[in-house]
C-alpha cells in the first residue's frame, strides 16, 4: 500500500498560485481560494478582485494592521496595493457579468466529469442556501479553477460522473485543485496533471468518482 500526505490547504493554495499568469484579473472565492493571495509570486502585477467592490488587493493583514473598511467579500480583512481600488459592488458585478475577470477561483461541494459545478447547497434540511456571487462568476469569468478535498468528510467522491447537489454553473471549470492531485477538465475527459508524492494512479482513481486519464 502507498504511502502519501495529502497536500494542506496553504500548499494547495500554493499549487494554484503557480499557474496565474502575469497580467491577470483574479477573483478568489470565499473560504479557501482566499489563501491563494498570501502565495502570490510578488515579481508578478496580479490584480485580484472581490465582488463587494475591491481591485488590486494584496496578501492578508498581520492582526496589528486591520483595518475594518478593508475587508473582501468573505468579511476577511484584506490589504490594498498601491494604485488598488474600492467601488459600489454593482460596478463589481459589472465587471464580472461583462467578462472582465479573466480568472476565478472557487470552492466546491462537488464538480462533475464536464465541468459542471456544484458549490452553494448541500441539501440538507437546517442548512442556509448561500449562492453569493459563485453563479455570476462561473458563468462571467474566463476560466474557473476549483479548490476542494478530493473526498468528503464521509470519504465520498466529490469529482463526479454527474453532479448529485443543486447547480451553480455549467460546463464552467476548467482545473481541479485537490489535496491528491490537479486535474484538468477536457473535451477528451478528466486528465491527471499532477498527485501528491507516494500516491499511485490507481489509488486517485478509487478515490474518484469519474474515469480519469493520465497527462
Amino acid at each position: 500500500m502507498s504511502e502519501y500526505t495529502p497536500r494542506s490547504v496553504d500548499e494547495i493554495a500554493k499549487r494554484v498560485a503557480q499557474d496565474i499568469d502575469e497580467g491577470m484579473y483574479v477573483n478568489l472565492g470565499i473560504g479557501q481560494p482566499t489563501k491563494v493571495a498570501d502565495f502570490l509570486p510578488k515579481d508578478k502585477d496580479i490584480f485580484l478582485h472581490s465582488e463587494n467592490g475591491v481591485l488590486g488587493m494584496g496578501p492578508a493583514p498581520d492582526e496589528a494592521n486591520q483595518d475594518g473598511d478593508l475587508i473582501n467579500a468573505g468579511k476577511q480583512y484584506i490589504t490594498l496595493l498601491e494604485g488598488g481600488s474600492y467601488f459600489h459592488h454593482g460596478d463589481s458585478f459589472a465587471m464580472i457579468r461583462g467578462g472582465h475577470i479573466d480568472l476565478c477561483v472557487l470552492g466546491a461541494f462537488e464538480v462533475a466529469e464536464n465541468g459542471d459545478i456544484a458549490n452553494w447547497f448541500l441539501g440538507r434540511p437546517k442548512d442556509i442556501p448561500a449562492v453569493g456571487g459563485a453563479m455570476d462568476l462561473a458563468v462571467g469569468a474566463k476560466k474557473v479553477y476549483v479548490i476542494m478535498d478530493h473526498v468528503s468528510k464521509n470519504g465520498d467522491p466529490k469529482i463526479v460522473e454527474t453532479l448529485n447537489l443543486p447547480i451553480t454553473g455549467e460546463r464552467c471549470v476548467n482545473r481541479i485543485y485537490t489535496d491528491l492531485a490537479v486535474i484538468d477538465v477536457t473535451d477528451d475527459g478528466l486528465v491527471v496533471r499532477d498527485m501528491v508524492d507516494g500516491l499511485s494512479f490507481e489509488a486517485l482513481q478509487a478515490k474518484t468518482g469519474a474515469t480519469l486519464r493520465p497527462a
